[in-house]
C-alpha cells in the first residue's frame, strides 16, 4: 500500500488544493497528482518534501513549483550523479534527515529551499504501482489522509453532503473483465460506465474520507480472481525489439487454494532464527531439556522469566508442532551467527531430540547483531524441491546501520521464502521486522509482557502450515511468429490468500494480423491435486501514454540484471537497460537522482538521450539535494505499519508507567490466587507436550501419569483392554486431557492433530472405548469429535 506522506515538520505548512488523477487497469495504478502547499506562518520557513517508497511503487516524476522558479528531479547514470552531487550544496541536509528525523523506511526525499511568508509551492507528482488484491478478489488503492485539504469550520458529517472546492480526485477504471462494483470510505459520484461492456468505468470523489481517515478504494471485477492480464502497447518511438519497443504484458496470479488434510511428508522447510541476546535470563541446563520426566524445574525456572524472553519454552512448542517429513534447521545470531546443522535436517524423533537436546548450548552474546550475515548465508543456500522456506526470526537489538542491506537482501528472494517476525517491546528494530514481514507476505508479532510468545509463535507457524500452490507455471499461447521473454517469472510458490504479478515482453512481428488474441495458462499443485486456467487476451489493447506496465517491468528487469551481475562489460545489455531507466524515470541501482533548480522560462525535459551535465552550471541553473535514502527514525512510513506502531506503542507505554488506579488493587488480589494456579495447569500443560513424540504419540509412563495428575497403576489399571497398545492408550489420554483445556491453551490445535493422525494410522484402536475410559478417569466429557474422522 502508499506510505504516509510528510512535507514538512511545520503544521503551518497548509495543504491547500489537491488535484489527482487515478488510472487503474486490473492490478496496477497510474497517479498524477498536483498539490499545493502554503506557507501559513509570518516567517519564512526551510521546506522539504519527502515521499516514501516501497518495492512495488516506482516514482517516475517530481517536479515543485515556486513563484518563478522550478525544481525538477531528473535520472543520470550513477557515477556521473555521484560527482554531480558533489557540486551540490546542502547535501547535510539530507544527511541530518537521514539519522535525526524520527520517520524509518525508504523515502524520496527532494530539499526545496527557503518559503517565505504566505508563498505557494505547487508539487507534481506521478507514481505507478502495483495494487495488493484482497481476500474477496478486490484491487485496493489507497491515498493517506495528510495528502486532503485541512476542513475548516465545517464538521466532518455535513461535509459528506457537499462537494470540497479545494479536492478534485477523479478515477478511471479498466479491465478486459468488466467494472463490476468498488466500494469507498468516502462520498463519491455515481460510477458511470464509459463502453458499452462496462469494461471502463469513472468515478470521481466528493470529499475526502470520513473521520480524516485514509482513502480506501476496492475495485471488484467481473470473472475469475485467479488470473489476469494487462497488456500494454509499445512506444511507437523505441525500437522494436528494446522493452520500450515491443508490447509488455502483466499477469496477476491468485491461485485458488482449497483446504486440504495435510499429507504424511508434508512440505515445508522451518528455519527458527533466535537473537542469542534473548538468551540471557533463560539459560537452561541441558539435561533438564532432554530428560523432560525431570522438566519440573525447567519450567518453573520458565515461569519466572519475562514472556518475551522465554525462548526455550517457545522453541520446545515449535518443534513439538512441526509435522513429520518437513525439513528444520535453528541459527543463533549475535556478532557471529551459528547453525544447528550445516543443512536443514527432515523432522523425525532422532532430529527432533536433537534439536531440543542443543537449545541449552546457545550462549548469550551482547555484542554486535549479525542479520544481515546470517540472511545471506540462508539465502545462498539452494531452496529443497517441493518445501517453501518460511524463517520465523526472534530479535532483539537494533541492526544499526544494515538495515538498508537486510532489506535489499529480503526484496531479492521475496519470492523464495516467507518471514514470520517476533520482535521484542524493547526492540529497536520492531520497523525493519515489520517491513520483512510485509515484503515477504508473511506477519510481525510485537512480544511484549502482556502477551505469551509461545502462543503468537505457533499461531504463525499454523498460518506456515495451511494449504499453499506450488510446482507453479505459465504455458503461453501466441500467433505464429511472435515469442515471450519473461522478465519477472513466476514464483516458486504462493502462499493461500496471496498474490504475485510477473511481467513479459512479447516480442516478433505476428505472421497473420488478423489474429489478435494470445493466450495463458496457469499450472499448479495443492498437495496432490493439480490446477490449471487459461485466460485469452487481446493482443491490441487502446494506447497508455504514460507507460505504466513498462514502468513496473524496467523496475523488475533493472533489478534482475543487478543481481546478475550485469555490469558495463556487458555493453549492449548495461547501456540499454541504463537509457530505458532514465527514458521511463525509473530509479535503479544504475542510476541516482539529481535536482535541478531553475527559472521557469527555462524549464525544459529531458529527452530520451542523457541530458549533458554542464547545463547545471550555467548562471540560471543550479543543483539541489535530492535523492532516495534510508531513514533512521522510529516511526515507520507506510499506512499499516503505523497504526500498528500506535497501537503497540500505546500498550508500551501503559506498562512503562506501572501505575494503578485506586480501585484496581481489589482486582489485583482477586487475580493473585487465579494466577497461581494458572502457572499450575501452565507447568503441567508444558510437560505434557514435552512428552509428546514427533509423530504425535505418547508413551505410556511413570512420566506421562504424573503430568495428567495420576499415577501410573491407575493409568495402565484402567487401560481399555489388553488388545489396546499403551502407546495409543497414552496418546487418547493425553489428546483428552489437552482438549479439555483447549479454551485456555489455544495453541494445542497442531499437537492434537499431529495426535490424531497417528491414531487414524494405527489399526484396531477402539477409540470408542479408549474415549470413554479416558473420560471416566480424568473426569471429564470429550466428544467423539476429536478425533476429526
Amino acid at each position: 500500500q502508499r506510505g504516509i506522506w510528510f512535507f514538512s515538520t511545520y503544521p503551518e505548512m497548509e495543504l491547500e488544493t489537491v488535484t489527482v488523477n487515478v488510472t487503474i487497469q486490473d492490478f496496477v495504478a497510474d497517479v498524477v497528482s498536483e498539490l499545493f502547499f502554503r506557507n501559513m506562518q509570518q516567517v519564512s520557513k526551510e521546506a522539504m518534501f519527502i515521499f516514501p517508497v516501497d518495492s512495488n511503487t516506482v516514482v517516475h516524476t517530481f517536479y515543485a513549483t515556486i513563484g518563478d522558479t522550478r525544481i525538477e528531479a531528473m535520472l543520470w547514470e550513477k557515477e556521473e550523479a555521484q560527482q554531480l552531487c558533489k557540486a551540490t550544496s546542502g547535501m547535510e541536509n539530507l544527511r541530518y534527515l537521514q539519522n535525526q528525523w524520527d520517520l524509518w523506511g525508504p523515502v524520496f526525499a527532494c530539499f526545496l529551499g527557503t518559503l517565505p511568508p504566505n508563498r505557494e509551492v505547487a508539487i507534481s507528482l506521478c507514481y505507478v504501482q502495483e495494487l495488493p488484491m484482497q481476500p474477496d478478489g478486490a484491487a485496493q488503492f489507497c491515498w493517506p489522509r495528510e495528502l486532503f485539504p485541512r476542513r475548516r469550520g465545517i464538521s466532518w458529517i455535513s461535509s459528506q453532503e457537499e462537494t470540497s472546492e479545494n479536492l478534485h480526485f477523479s478515477i478511471c477504471l479498466k479491465s478486459a473483465h468488466g467494472v463490476s462494483h468498488i466500494a469507498i470510505n468516502s462520498s463519491y459520484t455515481p460510477l458511470q460506465y464509459t463502453t458499452p461492456d462496462q469494461t471502463s468505468a469513472e468515478v470521481s470523489l466528493k470529499s475526502p474520507p470520513w473521520m480524516q481517515d485514509d482513502l480506501n478504494l476496492l475495485v471488484y471485477y467481473r470473472g475469475s480472481h485467479a488470473l489476469s492480464a494487462v497488456v500494454e502497447r509499445r512506444d511507437p518511438k523505441a525500437p522494436p525489439g528494446s522493452l520500450l519497443g515491443d508490447p509488455v504484458v502483466m499477469v496477476t496470479l491468485r491461485p485458488s487454494i482449497p483446504e486440504v488434510e495435510p499429507n504424511p511428508g508434508h512440505p515445508g522447510e522451518f528455519l527458527f532464527l533466535m537473537d542469542c541476546s534473548l538468551f540471557k535470563d533463560a539459560q537452561v541446563p541441558p539435561e533438564e531439556l532432554v530428560h523432560v520426566g525431570r522438566c519440573s524445574s525447567w519450567l518453573r525456572h520458565l515461569s519466572s522469566a519475562h514472556p518475551s524472553i522465554c525462548l526455550q519454552n517457545t522453541l520446545l512448542f515449535l518443534l513439538k508442532s512441526l509435522p513429520l517429513g518437513c525439513y528444520f534447521n535453528i541459527y543463533s545470531f549475535g556478532a557471529t551467527f551459528k547453525a544447528f546443522y550445516l543443512q536443514s535436517v527432515e523432522y523425525r524423533q532422532e532430529s527432533m531430540d536433537n534439536a531440543l537436546g542443543r537449545i541449552s548450548s546457545i550462549c548469550p552474546d551482547l555484542g554486535g547483531c549479525d542479520l544481515l550475515g546470517l540472511l545471506r548465508s540462508i539465502y545462498s543456500t539452494p531452496l529443497l524441491h517441493g518445501h517453501p522456506r518460511q524463517l520465523f526470526i526472534f530479535i532483539q537489538r537494533k541492526i544499526s546501520s544494515e538495515e538498508e542491506a537486510v532489506m535489499a537482501e529480503v526484496y531479492r528472494y521475496r519470492d523464495h521464502h516467507r518471514c514470520f517476525c517476533f520482535p521484542t517491546n524493547s526492540c529497536d528494530s520492531f520497523n525493519l521486522s515489520q517491513a520483512m514481514a510485509l515484503e515477504t507476505k508473511g506477519e510481525c508479532v510485537c512480544i511484549h509482557s502482556r502477551m505469551d510468545m509461545t502462543s503468537e509463535a505457533v499461531k504463525c507457524l499454523q498460518r506456515a502450515l495451511q494449504p499453499l500452490a506450488s510446482g507453479i507455471s505459465l504455458r503461453w499461447e501466441l500467433p505464429p511468429g511472435l515469442e515471450v521473454s519473461v522478465i519477472r517469472k513466476a514464483p516458486e510458490m504462493i502462499f493461500q490468500g496471496h498474490q504475485s504479478s510477473i511481467y513479459a515482453q512479447i516480442h516478433g512481428q505476428a505472421e497473420d494480423p488478423e489474429v489478435g488474441e494470445g493466450a495463458v495458462t496457469l499450472q499448479y499443485h495443492v498437495g496432490s491435486q493439480s490446477f490449471d486456467y487459461t485466460l485469452r487476451f487481446s493482443l491490441s489493447p487502446s494506447m497508455d501514454n504514460s507507460l505504466p506496465v513498462h514502468r513496473m517491468a524496467m523496475m523488475h528487469l533493472l533489478w534482475k540484471l543487478a543481481w546478475e551481475g550485469t555490469s558495463r562489460t556487458e555493453k549492449d545489455i548495461w547501456h540499454s537497460a541504463v537509457k530505458s531507466s532514465l527514458n521511463l524515470g525509473v530509479q535503479s541501482p544504475f542510476t541516482s537522482s539529481v535536482a535541478v533548480r531553475m527559472k521557469q522560462s527555462d524549464a525544459w525535459h529531458h529527452d530520451p538521450l542523457l541530458p549533458d551535465s554542464s547545463v547545471f552550471f550555467s548562471p540560471s541553473c543550479n543543483l539541489v539535494p535530492c535523492q532516495l535514502l534510508w531513514l533512521r527514525g522510529f516511526r515507520p512510513v507506510w499506512f499499516k505499519s503505523t497504526k500498528f506502531w500506535m497501537v503497540q506503542k500505546c500498550q508500551f507505554f501503559l506498562e512503562k508507567l506501572d501505575c494503578k488506579a485506586p480501585d484496581t488493587e481489589a482486582l489485583t488480589q482477586l487475580s493473585a490466587s487465579c494466577k497461581g494456579k494458572e502457572k499450575l495447569r501452565s507447568w503441567a500443560v508444558s510437560k505434557v507436550v514435552a512428552l509428546q513424540k514427533a509423530d504425535g504419540s505418547w508413551a505410556l509412563t511413570a512420566a506421562l501419569a504424573f503430568a495428567l495428575g495420576l499415577s501410573k497403576a491407575d493409568v495402565e489399571g484402567q487401560r481399555p483392554s489388553e488388545d489396546v497398545q499403551p502407546a495409543a492408550w497414552a496418546t487418547v489420554l493425553a489428546l483428552v486431557w489437552l482438549h479439555q483445556y483447549k479454551w485456555k491453551v489455544s495453541w494445542s490445535e497442531l499437537l492434537e492433530a499431529k495426535a490424531c493422525r497417528w491414531l487414524q494410522d494405527q489399526a484396531e484402536v477402539q477409540l470408542d472405548e479408549c474415549l470413554e475410559a479416558a473420560n471416566s478417569l480424568l473426569g471429564c466429557f470429550v466428544e467423539p469429535t476429536i478425533f476429526r474422522i
